[in-house]
């Protein structure tokens, strides 16, 4: 800035944004090499400045570098397929170490209150905790990868509560099982899990990207200001035409920034990490010097009618291939699509349930419960699965059972409970298919 009068523009320009953040949730996801850099301390003192301007923030943090270095000194060779590591018990303890001493680097970083710094006088609260309920990657085409998990739940009660109390919160890439055990986990699966689960304004990713398209150009080699979420999911689905920039990476990271905005996060930034000031410049200028992800999608739960059985075979079938769900033709979906309900987002159909009712028994059959991979996580099982019983409710039935290979953990969480082959209805132990070995689960309605 050249003159006063120019401050004073520039301070103007910024003013609405000021006025628009203040209050609003904001979970920012950076790398280890982030933290490695020596141009960290820069970004610590943008979070202070976003912070004194009354942002909430969930800070999630990565530490890849660090944990390859430790597993460089006692364990150099670690396995991974398909990008996930496979975490044995001695690399879990490698991880722990490395991922312990990170977190500490940074909330050390964040209390520091310099004289003479952007960080004088700063008064930051560093929160942490067991925010993160985790649950195992599994088994994927035979290899285990034990310790390697994922994001089950987020505890936002919890994190609510520290954020109302002016804190800044900082994850770690490590979560907890309800039975004890520590899993890994990815900074984006963590950083995207829980901005969803917050209703977050933003999520941002501060990453290794390329140069930005130009605002009046586009480049096919650089990744564009702006993508909806329609857009976001072409470019991922576009293979055989795939663009320069789309790493592998980037491609991972664009798949949780449309998985964030259809989770009703208002908008996903992509920026570059090696740009000063950068998160700054992005959220405070209009054109901003990153990727802004933003959706347009609307939800409809409704009856299914005819033309929907196409959509519902879709949606099924990769369930039905993995055993998960009963094999239905579209003959027999055409004739039963009246008990049938779908879940529609944006003119897609991502989740289907299914209600058949035993009149005499006055017990009804949840069947067919399913929900495109993409969107699953987000609270529309559950949505299905009210619906269905507020419905089997109005029936006049007392009573909802459920035959399950793979989700009985899900089931019990939502007031089922298991029961014998003996206590379902007559025709149905009569069609009840022994190979499968379903559980039985019922649950009496309100």
């Amino acid at each position: 800035m050249n003159s006063t009068a120019d401050f004073v523009s520039w301070f103007r320009s910024v003013a609405a944004y000021i006025n628009t953040f203040r209050g609003k949730t904001f979970v920012l996801g950076f790398s280890g090499e982030m933290v490695a850099d020596e141009k960290f301390i820069s970004f610590i003192h943008d979070i202070n400045l976003l912070a004194s301007l009354g942002v909430r923030l969930v800070l999630v943090h990565g530490a890849q570098p660090q944990i390859q270095q430790r597993l460089n000194d006692s364990n150099p060779d670690n396995p991974s397929t398909n990008g996930i590591s496979i975490t044995d018990a001695p690399t879990l303890h490698c991880i722990k170490e490395a991922v312990g001493r990170t977190h500490f680097e940074i909330e050390a970083l964040l209390s520091m209150g310099l004289p003479n710094s952007p960080m004088a006088n700063a008064d930051i609260h560093v929160a942490s905790g067991n925010f993160i309920t985790a649950c195992p990657t599994g088994i994927i085409e035979g290899i285990d990868f034990m310790y390697s998990g994922k994001v089950r739940r987020v505890n936002t009660n919890a994190i609510e509560s520290r954020l109302d109390h002016g804190g800044v919160v900082l994850i770690s890439p490590l979560g907890h099982s309800p039975t004890g055990e520590i899993f890994s986990l990815t900074l984006e699966n963590i950083a995207t899990e829980v901005a969803i689960a917050l209703n977050a304004e933003k999520l941002v990713f501060m990453l290794d990207t390329p140069l930005i398209s130009p605002i009046e150009t586009e480049n096919r080699n650089q990744l564009p200001r702006e993508l909806t979420v329609t857009q976001g999911r072409q470019l991922l689905q576009n293979i055989q035409n795939r663009p320069a920039y789309l790493t592998d990476k980037i491609h991972k990271i664009i798949a949780c920034a449309i998985k964030a905005c259809e989770g009703k996060v208002s908008r996903t930034h992509l920026i570059n990490r090696h740009t000063d000031g950068a998160i700054l410049k992005e959220l405070f200028t209009h054109y901003g010097i990153g990727c802004m992800i933003s959706s347009e999608t609307l939800e409809t739960l409704r009856n299914a009618n005819i033309e929907d059985v196409g959509s519902i075979l879709q949606l099924i079938e990769p369930l039905e291939a993995e055993g998960i769900l009963v094999r239905r033709n579209r003959e027999l979906l055409e004739i039963e699509i009246e008990r049938f309900i779908v879940f529609e987002h944006d003119g897609l159909i991502i989740g289907c349930a299914a209600l058949y009712p035993f009149p005499q028994e006055k017990i009804c059959e949840l069947a067919c419960l399913a929900i495109h991979p993409s969107y699953r996580n987000q609270g529309h099982g559950n949505r299905l699965l009210k619906t269905i019983e507020e419905r089997a409710a109005a029936q006049g039935n007392l009573k909802l059972f459920v035959l399950t290979t793979h989700a009985t953990h899900w089931f019990i969480e939502h007031g089922f409970s298991e029961i014998s082959l003996s206590e379902l209805p007559k025709s149905k132990q009569d069609l009840y298919n022994y190979k499968r070995r379903s559980k039985a689960f019922m649950k009496t309605l309100q």
